[in-house]
């Protein structure tokens, strides 16, 4: 039995649910990542549309993806993992025209709020590039704590010491 993961396959706030992915979403999945990250991948390596398939695909099989809801209609992925040190968050999209209505901060407060209870950091990493998600970010309370050539690594804390903004949803 996998054990539960940060989030997942409970509600999150009043009009955000979760559900895990079936292999039916891996399309839906694939195309959510195109269009939220495309052009961000796009800057850095150029968008490759077989080697990005081949990624995905073996992402997909190795890693649990759970399809965000709202109003009973897909609108995003989310893929987190409870490690022993900390809970991975590898990949936060949502669709573009979903971006701005705070569903992606209504994932990451129950995150955050897992990863208080069990006293662990949020750990992700960002493309330099994407100064949208620095921002998004940053404004949960993430902190930057290391980077590589291509990708800030940042660090949040679930509880009082990450505040939430909720003056401006994502």
């Amino acid at each position: 039995m996998r054990r539960q993961e940060p989030g997942i396959d409970r509600g999150i706030g009043r009009e955000v649910k979760l559900r895990r992915a079936t292999p039916a979403d891996s399309e839906f999945a694939f195309q959510t990542k195109k269009a939220a990250l495309g052009r961000y991948i796009e800057q850095v390596w150029g968008w490759d549309e077989a080697e990005q398939r081949r990624f995905h695909e073996d992402r997909y099989a190795r890693r649990e993806y759970h399809v965000i809801q709202t109003s009973g209609a897909d609108v995003g992925i989310l893929v987190a993992e409870r490690l022993p040190s900390h809970i991975a968050v590898y990949q936060l999209f949502v669709l573009p025209e979903h971006q701005g209505k705070g569903l992606g901060t209504e994932c990451m407060k129950r995150i955050l709020a897992d990863a208080a209870a069990l006293k662990l950091p949020v750990r992700l990493d960002v493309l330099k590039v994407n100064r949208q998600a620095l921002r998004f970010y940053r404004g949960l309370g993430f902190r930057s704590v290391d980077e590589t050539e291509t990708h800030i690594k940042m660090e949040g804390i679930g509880g009082e010491k990450a505040p939430i903004r909720r003056d401006r949803p994502t």
